[in-house]
């Protein structure tokens, strides 16, 4: 699902209309339309429903809101934030058709008379706020600033439905300009917008529904242009996730996880057992002789290898003589490195030589890209054709030699760069974990917590994107990483509501994953195009 900016979404809704024949005044039904089935189902039979329009196309929305709603038995009050003649187009047209089935609107064109009558249109138990929409390009100012102050006022008894955005709030993201509505649900319109995603704005939007309108999926879908997309469920429907009744382990990949060092032994354990429940259907863990009866012991599941250790416990240059790593990696599907392998010279020096020898699919993660700051250039000299790195800022901070703050204030701009300059796949972890192609487009899960926020998760996430690698990664490695982050977040949104994010620790992630299928085969078999999808 696209992400769209304010001006990506004008430009899509005059091709709806010159390319699909669909009007302006039609869009504007169907979002309306759209608010008032999503309020009716998603909000439970409130019986005093306020509803503030402004003067533009979000007003006209909400007045289409506010017609179907009395048409559905529900007496709504309309309070106008400007006098009837302000309105223009189609938002004149939906205030007439309004006032034609038998509807009220109340005129509030000045300061005084909202101070006359806020008390009462606050006075009810869900506020529909249709002030102002995406088109908003600075500060809210003077009257709609006072409006919108009073809505959020603290200990507020109503809830609040956003029509398209919260008003005052940025379309295209960034810190707020000034005061917008604090909603508990927004339902926008054919798809996101990047303020409804990302922090600092996404955290006012509350539960976001898009809702379609009528504009074919055809005309922006394959726009290389719009290179941001919303993970969702319906993107896997093309995967083959369901197993044929005469499967054999053999058909799901093996994972090698190279991983581990003396007292580091649980990185190893924690994202082989992830590579399991991801599904693979076979997992080799290859760690330091020392630490590998304790990786064993931890998950019987799993096939171990010893590997040369240094004095310290970390992997050896050593344990490249003789072939004896090559014969590990024969019948390997792919190639995981990273989790607990420690920055010993040694190990970085074992990292960087299988860079260069092995051409399996690669996985890199955490201490397998230490090894490579001040070397980018055996990333652009590594035998394998598909490679994933999985860093969380302060990793990706130390490849780019600058800081955690650097690479958080322009995540996107960082994933996607990164990636096509390497022509590699990038996932940067964090809230709204990306996934960047090298081709350019860039994915964003939805899902997540900061319970996750914990030692081990990382290493748990390595394992699930080896999997799903060596299960749909020769055909669809974009999906398959989307797969993978994507369930990653919902079995720890699954684990954190059983027992508190405080409480979450990543072997929590590991034993939610089978509920997480489950959920989201669900999500798969019930997600309908025609109606409105909430984002997780």
């Amino acid at each position: 699902m696209k992400i769209l900016t304010a001006e990506e979404m004008r430009r899509l809704d005059r091709l709806t209309t010159e390319r699909a024949g669909i009007s302006s005044r039609q869009l504007m039904e169907n979002a309306g339309r759209q608010a008032a089935e999503f309020l009716l189902a998603h909000f439970s039979s409130p019986r005093r429903i306020s509803i503030l329009c402004g003067k533009g196309n979000n007003g006209g929305d909400a007045l289409v809101a506010a017609r179907y709603l009395l048409e559905r038995g529900h007496k709504p009050r309309v309070g106008l934030l400007a006098g009837p003649g302000d309105l223009k187009g189609d938002a004149q047209a939906n205030y007439a058709a309004f006032l034609q089935v038998g509807g009220a609107v109340e005129a509030l064109p000045t300061p005084a008379d909202w101070e006359r009558q806020a008390a009462a249109v606050l006075d009810c138990d869900l506020l529909v706020d249709g002030l102002l929409g995406t088109g908003l390009s600075g500060p809210v100012e003077g009257y709609l600033r006072r409006v919108i102050h009073d809505i959020n006022a603290p200990g507020r008894r109503f809830r609040v439905l956003a029509v398209d955005i919260p008003s005052g709030l940025p379309s295209d993201g960034g810190e707020p300009a000034s005061e917008s509505v604090q909603a508990d649900a927004t339902v926008t319109f054919t798809a996101p917008k990047r303020g409804q995603v990302f922090p600092p704005t996404c955290t006012r939007v509350g539960t976001l529904a898009v809702a379609p309108i009528g504009t074919p999926e055809e005309l922006y879908a394959s726009d290389p242009s719009l290179f941001l997309n919303l993970i969702v469920a319906r993107q896997w429907s093309r995967l083959p996730l369901t197993r044929e009744r005469d499967a054999h382990k053999g058909a799901f990949g093996h994972v090698l996880l190279v991983a581990g060092s003396r007292g580091k032994t649980g990185a190893a354990a924690l994202g082989g057992k992830a590579a399991l429940r991801m599904g693979a259907g076979l997992v080799t863990v290859t760690t330091p002789a020392g630490g590998l009866p304790t990786v064993a012991s931890m998950v019987p599941e799993i096939m171990t290898e010893p590997l040369a250790e240094t004095d310290s416990g970390s992997i050896s240059a050593r344990a490249l003589d003789y072939g004896r790593f090559a014969k590990i990696v024969e019948g390997k599907t792919v190639l995981a490195l990273g989790p607990g392998l420690t920055t010993h010279p040694e190990t970085g020096q074992f990292v960087r030589a299988v860079l260069e020898q092995f051409d399996l699919p690669l996985v890199l993660d955490a201490d397998a890209l230490n090894a490579l700051v001040g070397q980018l250039e055996l990333l652009r000299r590594r035998r394998a054709r598909l490679a994933v790195i999985t860093p969380h800022p302060g990793e990706m901070a130390r490849l780019l030699g600058t800081s955690s703050a650097e690479v958080q204030r322009q995540r996107l701009e960082v994933a996607q760069r990164f990636a096509r300059e390497y022509g590699l796949f990038v996932i940067l972890k964090g809230y709204r974990t990306l996934v960047a192609t090298p081709e350019g487009q860039v994915y964003v899960s939805p899902t997540g917590n900061p319970g996750m926020a914990t030692a081990g998760a990382g290493d748990v996430l390595t394992g699930m994107v080896a999997a799903a690698l060596g299960q749909w990664g020769e055909q669809t490695p974009g999906d398959a990483l989307c797969l993978a982050v994507y369930l990653q977040g919902l079995a720890g949104d699954l684990a954190a509501a059983a027992q508190d994010e405080q409480a979450l620790i990543a072997s929590d992630i590991i034993e939610a994953l089978p509920r997480a299928w489950l959920a989201l085969r669900e999500k798969i078999e019930r997600d309908d195009p025609g109606s409105y999808y909430v984002v997780p």
